[in-house]
């Protein structure tokens, strides 16, 4: 377990789930991670879920609002990214060809955020801390631990988002068919882009956050027999680790990750 007191510009600080049933979700995810729930209340009939692991912030949950459901927005994890300043990050996003779906705005007084779309089409949102830092735990179960951004348009996602947060991509050969490309934001490797021909035609472009799991098979089970779909049994990819793609009971799409012994790139 490590505790994490502060993200480094650039990084992945935050995930967040909007589902359907929040209150099926909480039940779910503390099953299968551990997880602790922590409800505040947003209104009269709604409320905002911080999940816990060893008393420290590991994600967060709501319901999808009214607009979003009639928009047939389905069940989702969204990624936060942390930013010096979220003003300055979402005008340079809109430069780079990206579009603002939310412009900057304070969530009390815990931080200042806005919602982005790359020019590819996926989502993510921008962090620019106050009270709350983000995630303050990784190195243990049930604490996200990599992401991965599927696009039919790798080149153009890396030139954005090197542009946006300085990100370095690192490529491991030119087959295009097995060139998955490296994240690394400084000196921390944080994700990767899988080739353009593992996207699934005519899906829109999506960023997918993994989760560490000490046993990637026992999670998958039971996440299986709590009405999860498994999009991708446990597979083992050499020298990395074996993953799994999981579609929770509302539809909401994650992975699971346990490192390979040797290997410590995305753990």
């Amino acid at each position: 377990m490590t505790t994490i007191e502060k993200h480094a510009p650039g990084a992945f600080c935050w995930v967040e789930l909007a589902s359907t049933d929040q209150n099926a979700a909480i039940q779910f995810y503390s099953k299968i991670f551990g997880w602790s729930a922590d409800n505040m209340p947003m209104g009269p009939n709604d409320f905002y879920t911080i999940f816990r692991l060893e008393g420290r912030d590991a994600a967060a949950g709501c319901t999808l609002r009214p607009e979003q459901t009639a928009a047939h927005v389905p069940p989702r994890w969204s990624l936060y990214i942390a930013a010096e300043n979220a003003d300055a990050s979402a005008a340079r996003a809109q430069q780079l060809g990206g579009k603002i779906l939310a412009p900057p705005f304070d969530v009390f007084d815990a931080g200042c955020m806005a919602v982005v779309q790359d020019p590819t089409g996926a989502t993510f949102c921008l962090w620019q801390p106050k009270r709350n830092t983000g995630i303050g735990i990784s190195a243990t179960h049930g604490t996200l631990c990599w992401a991965d951004l599927s696009t039919p348009d790798p080149a153009r996602a890396a030139e954005f988002y090197c542009g946006l947060f300085g990100w370095q991509i690192m490529k491991e050969d030119e087959d295009p068919d097995h060139n998955y490309w490296h994240i690394k934001n400084g000196e921390e490797f944080i994700g990767g882009i899988p080739p353009a021909a593992h996207h699934r035609p005519g899906a829109p472009a999506h960023w997918l956050a993994y989760f560490t799991a000490s046993d990637c098979d026992a999670t998958a089970t039971q996440a299986k027999n709590l009405g999860a779909t498994l999009y991708m049994p446990p597979t083992d990819f050499e020298d990395v680790g074996r993953i799994s793609v999981i579609g929770d009971p509302q539809g909401a799409a994650f992975a699971i990750f346990k490192a390979a012994a040797k290997s410590a790139s995305t753990s």
